[in-house]
């Protein structure tokens, strides 16, 4: 992924506060936390290319710029960069708004896979790509 100093152009997938629960002792958010919601995110835009459920089968990349503080406004972007037969392949970019202030960052990336799944859990085909 490129370095950027904003936000992409592009409706977010999730929006959601650091809260207290979410710190280790030293103030900063969890980094499983971090990985959580951009899983979510991730899996919203995976469930679109789908036309239905979706799992989780692997984190690709994962990078870490910057620590989240305690209210924090957290933002995750995903898009669909690769489809396979049943795999869906989302960048992820999670950014934050810092509670003291107008600033954003940037505080990860990284790349999460998704295969669609039937009624029973077994991988299906994707839908054709709207033109």
């Amino acid at each position: 992924m490129t370095e950027t100093t904003r936000p992409p152009d592009m409706e977010p997938a999730l929006r959601t506060l650091a809260m207290p629960a979410d710190a280790n002792p030293n103030g900063d958010i969890f980094g499983g936390w971090v990985l959580a919601q951009m899983d979510l995110a991730g899996g919203v835009a995976a469930a679109g290319r789908a036309g239905g459920r979706t799992v989780t089968v692997a984190v690709e990349a994962m990078r870490f710029h910057a620590p989240i503080a305690v209210g924090d406004l957290v933002t995750c972007y995903a898009r669909v960069v690769k489809s396979g037969r049943t795999s869906i392949t989302v960048a992820i970019e999670t950014w934050a708004r810092r509670r003291r202030g107008p600033t954003e960052v940037r505080v990860t990336e990284g790349t999460f896979i998704y295969v669609a799944i039937d009624e029973e859990g077994r991988p299906r085909p994707l839908p054709e790509e709207a033109a």
